[in-house]
């Protein structure tokens, strides 16, 4: 496939998603609630065999992120909650939402460093799990959830898509390098199923949203709207955290590019269930600022070559 083609990818999977959820939505929420989590696998394990496991540290700019992360998200919950308290619950979900399990792919193809992204990923999620049970119940919302039901369902959702494809990466590393080699050099494999796993996300939250119905149309936009606004200044300051360490691109990725899917469930379980419009849309955003990325990167590679 030709650069060109490739640039223009991503927002033809996009528009292609948004026609299939409006026109077939059950066939559409059906298929991505099934091959999505398997794409998200194979992505996940062809990024992860071009990395060594000794590449993963613990470095200074985590600890800002993750600043970010929880406290932004908590401070913007309280500043957002006497004006209306499911506004804030939907743009506080868009911040304390971990990083997206497939960020490592777009960051290589953008030229970010992949091990600080990984790293960042797990410490991510992992403070999620932790922490959602203890911040939810304090907030008082669906309080008769216990710590342990709670944090062994998220794990549950999140953990495997984390860790297992790092351990069958490592485990062909050793046992079958020959196939791990192949899949390093087959870096582009990942591009093809984003796309495809693009398709299938945003079809199913074009589907989710359609479904809310009309009454709720004025706080879904103004929950949509708040979920552009932290989108567009979680990729700043997540760059600009970036660049004081000469990473501006794990820095963006880290912290704009969010579990979504992990966000809806834990809209829907701890919250009023509207509040799931903030990361349906944050979906769009997110992919869109992806999109334009990877149109520039793609546009300064046709430059230099």
């Amino acid at each position: 496939m030709t650069q060109k083609a490739k640039t223009y990818m991503l927002p033809v999977a996009m528009a292609t998603g948004s026609l299939a959820g409006y026109l077939l939505p059950d066939l559409t929420a059906r298929w991505a609630t099934f091959l999505a989590p398997i794409l998200i696998f194979a992505m996940l394990l062809v990024t992860y065999c071009k990395i060594s496991p000794n590449d993963l540290h613990i470095k200074p700019l985590h600890g800002w992120l993750l600043a970010v992360q929880i406290i932004g998200g908590l401070t913007i919950f309280g500043a957002l909650y006497f004006w209306d308290p499911i506004i804030a619950e939907g743009t506080f979900i868009c911040l304390f939402c971990p990083t997206a399990t497939a960020a490592p792919v777009i960051t290589g193809m953008l030229g970010g460093n992949v091990p600080t992204l990984i790293s960042y990923s797990l410490i991510s999620n992992m403070a999620v799990a932790i922490l959602s049970p203890i911040i939810f119940s304090f907030m008082g919302i669906h309080a008769d959830i216990s710590f342990l039901d709670s944090f062994l369902t998220i794990c549950s959702k999140v953990l495997p898509l984390l860790i297992l494809p790092l351990g069958v990466a490592i485990l062909l590393r050793q046992c079958l390098p020959k196939i791990h080699t192949v899949l390093n050099k087959r870096q582009s494999l990942s591009f093809y199923m984003w796309a495809v796993s693009l398709f299938l996300v945003v079809g199913k939250a074009v589907t989710f949203i359609i479904g809310q119905g009309r009454e709720a149309i004025p706080l879904e936009i103004a929950i949509a709207l708040l979920s552009l606004i932290v989108c567009i200044g979680q990729f700043y300051i997540g760059r600009k955290l970036g660049g004081r360490y000469g990473d501006k691109i794990s820095g963006a990725q880290g912290l704009g590019q969010k579990n979504t899917v992990l966000a809806i469930w834990l809209a829907l379980t701890y919250l009023s269930p509207i509040t799931s419009i903030g990361p349906a849309s944050y979906i769009i955003w997110q992919n869109s600022i992806n999109s334009y990325q990877l149109y520039l990167k793609e546009k300064q590679t046709m430059k230099g070559s």
